[in-house]
This record gives C-alpha cells, sequence and structure tokens, in this order.
C-alpha cells in the first residue's frame, strides 16, 4: 500500500465510494447480508479508531485486509461460542447458567483465547496443558520436550498476560 495515514482519503468519502462493494464483498464470503452489513460497519470503525486513511488507488484492498481480520475473529468466536454452548449441554438443566452468565462467559473465553494467541506456541501449549488438562509441570514438560524451568517460564508469561488484561486492560 502506498499510503496509509490520517491524510489519506477522507472517511465520509472512503464510506460513500466503497461501503456497498465492501458489503457485497463480504455478503460473498459470509453468505449472509447480516454479518455482512456488521463487518462493513466494524471495518470503517476500525478504521477510525485507528486514524489511518488509505489513498484512494489503496482504498478497497485495505477494506479487504481489515475486514479479513474481522471475518476471521468472527469465526474464532462462533467456534468458541460453539464449543461452550455445546459444553452446557451436558449440564443438568437446574445448573444451566442464565443466559447472562452465558454472555458473560463467551466474553471472557474470547478474550481469553485473544490473550494466549498472543503468547509463543509453547507458552499457550504449557498454559493449556497445566491449566486446562489438569498436567503438572513435569508432565507438561515432557509432552513439550523442553525443561520443567522453561514450563514454569511459559506459564509465568501467560498469567502475566492474563493479570495484565484484567487490570490494565492491555497485556504486560
Amino acid at each position: 500500500m502506498s499510503t496509509v495515514n490520517n491524510s489519506g482519503e477522507p472517511i465520509d468519502r472512503l464510506y460513500q465510494e466503497n461501503c456497498g462493494w465492501l458489503q457485497g464483498w463480504l455478503r460473498t464470503k459470509l453468505g449472509n447480508a447480516w454479518d455482512a452489513a456488521d463487518l462493513a460497519h466494524d471495518t470503517y470503525l476500525r478504521i477510525l479508531r485507528q486514524d489511518s486513511r488509505p489513498a484512494a488507488a489503496d482504498a478497497r484492498r485495505y477494506l479487504v485486509q481489515i475486514a479479513k481480520g474481522l471475518m476471521i475473529d468472527l469465526f474464532r468466536r462462533r467456534s468458541i461460542e460453539s464449543a461452550y454452548l455445546d459444553a452446557l449441554t451436558t449440564l443438568p438443566a437446574v445448573e444451566a447458567p442464565s443466559e447472562e452468565t452465558r454472555l458473560l462467559a463467551i466474553e471472557a473465553l474470547v478474550e481469553l483465547d485473544r490473550i494466549l494467541f498472543g503468547l509463543a506456541p509453547k507458552a499457550r501449549q504449557a498454559f493449556l496443558l497445566c491449566k486446562v488438562d489438569g498436567l503438572s509441570y513435569r508432565e507438561a514438560a515432557l509432552a513439550l520436550g523442553v525443561s520443567v524451568s522453561s514450563v514454569e517460564k511459559y506459564i509465568a508469561a501467560a498469567l502475566l498476560a492474563c493479570y495484565g488484561v484484567l487490570h490494565t486492560g492491555a497485556p504486560v
């Protein structure tokens, strides 16, 4: 891209000239107009938040780049939500959480997923092996082919990232 900054194409012009096209492109990728409209809207919101504007010649390529990232986020969220809701079907009806609790849990799981995928792969694997699968540090070290002290460092990095988001809103 030749130009992406706040001196590129004005946002209103970018929107007027490309929103219909972007929604159509998204509709063909997603298969429905509602998700396409939502992601097109989110694409322009992201541009506004980043305060970046592409040059007119690069506008569609830039919009597609952002929209593809948002589609990946949507698919990941839906996958997490589906897995959580499937897990809930194993609970007796009296133990099923309220709709509000479900939504909060899904938001927390999506955030945890985002945090974990910001980590190095071995740190992510170590965290999941120890905290989700219940392996000891020694067992996780054997599974990963690393030392126990490496697993300790990986877990510390994962916990620090979670702590940072919990207390400051951004990974530490």
